[in-house]
């Protein structure tokens, strides 16, 4: 191990999130080598050409020796075969996170994966992202100021955690801590649900028989309503389907909100309608300035 923080570290799926936090790593001097990994091998070449990894590995045995760090950033429906191929190779002193945005269905899978090797394990989820994918999308500034969180397990060592900790931080990320449960609760509300709803309004205006009229009038409140429409489709199915509990009980909540809304239009309600924009307006607007203020204020 050299003065860097972490000696090597292995990118499982080099796209956006993994390829970002490896340059990020690297940008800080924090890494000596990263070691990319993955199903496709014209994503893990680009990732090469580009400097975002040093060495492609050609299996799970070459990947794991003398890893210090390992990142999952695959689709949350792929950890579990992964995670089963990687875990006859990784050695004791190695920690290995995920990026998953999803974390009950993930730990789930990493107990029966590791078994009583779990304390090696520490979930993650960077709140970060782009509408963009692959290798080449990835920047070493994604984390800078964005959170993290982190579910530590029971199983977890302090150091673990810990370490865990410093390599997010070496991103510029600002980090918290959920448990699992509490994690999926709140990004079904601020994520999920506003995903599955840009993709539902694009997938209806596409099925219209004035589809192309409709597109073609479409404007600047249509584009960044629907901005995160292009989003990874595989990564989002298995992110909704993983989360699909907590997603329903959120379309129920919304469909509820809906309908008041449908009633105070039906009835010409201007005042109900205005009161409601003003409060979502005022409550948005509180939102924004606290992600303005700088990180502590």
């Amino acid at each position: 191990m050299t003065a860097a923080t972490f000696g090597r570290i292995v990118v499982c799926g080099v796209g956006l999130i993994g390829g970002s936090f490896a340059l990020a790593l690297k940008n800080a001097g924090a890494v000596r080598e990263v070691v990319g990994i993955g199903r496709s091998r014209e994503s893990l070449e680009t990732a090469l050409a580009l400097g975002v990894i040093d060495r492609i590995a050609e299996d799970w045995r070459d990947a794991a020796a003398g890893a210090d760090l390992i990142l999952l950033a695959m689709p949350v429906g792929q950890m579990e075969p992964v995670m089963a191929a990687l875990i006859p190779y990784l050695e004791a002193h190695t920690l290995v996170t995920d990026a998953g945005s999803t974390k009950q269905d993930v730990v789930a899978a990493a107990r029966r994966c590791f078994g009583e090797r779990i304390g090696q394990f520490v979930p993650g989820h960077p709140i970060a992202g782009a509408e963009k994918s692959g290798a080449a999308a990835a920047t070493a500034g994604l984390y800078v100021d964005k959170r993290v969180v982190i579910t530590p397990l029971p199983e977890n060592s302090l150091a673990s955690v810990t370490r865990i900790l410093a390599a997010w931080e070496a991103c510029a990320a600002r980090v918290s801590e959920l448990t699992p449960a509490a994690h999926d609760s709140v990004f079904a509300a601020v994520s999920h649900l506003p995903h599955l709803l840009a993709f539902a309004l694009v997938h209806d205006i596409a099925g219209r028989e004035n589809s192309e009229q409709l597109f073609g009038f479409a404007a600047g409140g249509f584009r960044d309503f629907t901005r995160i429409a292009s989003s990874h489709p595989e990564m989002w199915r298995d992110i909704c389907v993983a989360n699909r509990h907590a997603l329903v009980g959120e379309i129920d909540a919304y469909m509820s909100e809906l309908l008041r809304t449908r009633v105070l239009l039906a009835a010409a309600d201007g005042d109900g309608l205005q009161a409601m924009f003003a409060a979502a307006r005022a409550r948005r607007d509180a939102w924004l300035d606290t992600l303005q203020s700088p990180p502590g204020e």
